[in-house]
């Protein structure tokens, strides 16, 4: 369970603010990843809050750098990135755990979600809304040309998807999506 930084008291999922105390914590990068800021802003802007984002580095095999928001702790990810982050972010992944992709999706559900479409940071063109892997449960705002845009908390979620073994759950689904159905297939039938 995580806690809040300032006065310890549990933090509920995709929330970066304690409830108890109302102190904003940085649940997205701390305690997962060294970070350094590079220079002092980003030509890149939030598109919640709609100030500069800070261009940070993540020191993995090859230094990642990605965008970030100070105030809402949301990360924007050029093409392919994210992926590189989840990959070098967990340990080899061998199985599936369906029971607990199903636990972390209902802990972080969120039924009164207000969705709105965000610009991207880059070109301020409305992006996209679409799930980021199979039962991932994270739905991300994605610009073709640039990039991804995650919320705060939105980290967290798919780093513990990928524990999981949702990345290769999702992997899975995507070839048996590609593999042509045989006729009198009762599952092709249903």
């Amino acid at each position: 369970m995580r806690t809040c930084s300032s006065c310890s008291a549990p933090l509920a999922a995709n929330s970066q603010i304690c409830r108890y105390c109302g102190v904003r914590n940085d649940i997205d990068l701390q305690g997962k990843h060294d970070y350094h800021l590079v220079g002092n802003q980003s030509e890149r802007w939030c598109p919640e809050c709609r100030i500069p984002l800070q261009s940070i580095s993540l020191p993995l095999s090859r230094p990642l750098i990605i965008e970030r928001c100070e105030r809402c702790f949301g990360l924007f990810f050029d093409p392919g990135e994210i992926e590189t982050l989840l990959e070098e972010a967990s340990s080899t992944v061998t199985t599936i755990d369906t029971s607990l992709l199903d636990t972390i999706n209902q802990e972080r559900y969120r039924a009164d979600a207000d969705f709105k479409y965000l610009k991207c940071p880059v070109c301020d063109v409305m992006m996209n809304r679409i799930a980021f892997g199979h039962k991932s449960g994270v739905v991300v705002d994605r610009c073709k040309s640039h990039g991804i845009w995650l919320e705060g908390g939105e980290i967290s979620h798919l780093l513990e998807w990928k524990h999981a073994g949702g990345q290769l759950w999702d992997a899975q689904k995507r070839i048996e999506a590609q593999m042509p159905r045989k006729t009198g297939d009762a599952k092709a039938d249903i």
